[in-house]
């Protein structure tokens, strides 16, 4: 893997750009996720914006913009041709466990499942195509797809950006680094709530 990341540092500007994009984009839509974690192209993109190889600007939208497309496509893969595509991928390489999570996701959460499923890399190459399978209506789908890769996809390469040189340490840990984010947005949340909560039952002077 590290020589695989050396090389695409390596890569002239606008290929490396354009991976950014596909990393991303082929986790859901292609099941590349099950082998290959597209936080690893955002991560690399955020590097290379460090280096001034890449305008920090246009490595987030390639992003942001393959992570919405890539998981909008696994979507409609999925309703249409999900049965059929999960029974050839071999337990090896997607376990089966895995399907199973991403199930009670989708049944526990519903439309929340896909913004929660974007910070771990089982459940971010899997939802998308289960939510399709689901028929959770396209619209949720879309809202809560947008809202997470534009935050999942903010938050690596600005850390890449920041990483630099020692982006290494973000890649090994980059699924941790997820569930944390993750943790951190539902604490906020829910302070939030709870201060909106304790503000309005609070008599007015």
């Amino acid at each position: 893997m590290g020589h695989l990341l050396e090389g695409i540092l390596r890569l002239p500007p606008w290929i490396a750009l354009a991976l950014v994009f596909l990393l991303p984009a082929l986790e859901a839509s292609a099941f590349v996720g099950v082998i290959l974690p597209g936080e690893i192209g955002v991560i690399l993109g955020g590097v290379l914006a460090n280096q001034h190889k890449l305008p920090l600007a246009a490595v987030l939208v390639a992003g942001i913009l393959g992570a919405v497309i890539g998981d909008s496509i696994g979507y409609w893969v999925g309703k249409r041709y999900g049965e059929t595509i999960l029974s050839k991928i071999p337990n090896r390489i997607l376990k089966p466990e895995h399907i199973k999570r991403s199930e009670e996701s989708i049944r526990q959460f519903g439309g929340k499942a896909v913004f929660i499923g974007r910070f771990t890399a089982a459940l971010r190459a899997l939802v998308p195509g289960m939510a399709g399978m689901s028929h959770i209506r396209y619209g949720r789908f879309l809202a809560w797809n947008v809202l997470g890769g534009a935050v999942w996809a903010t938050a690596f390469v600005i850390l890449g950006y920041l990483a630099g040189s020692q982006y290494k340490q973000i890649e090994h840990y980059a699924n941790y680094i997820g569930l944390g984010l993750l943790v951190a947005i539902g604490a906020f949340l829910f302070l939030r709530h709870r201060r909106a909560k304790k503000t309005a039952t609070q008599p007015s002077s």
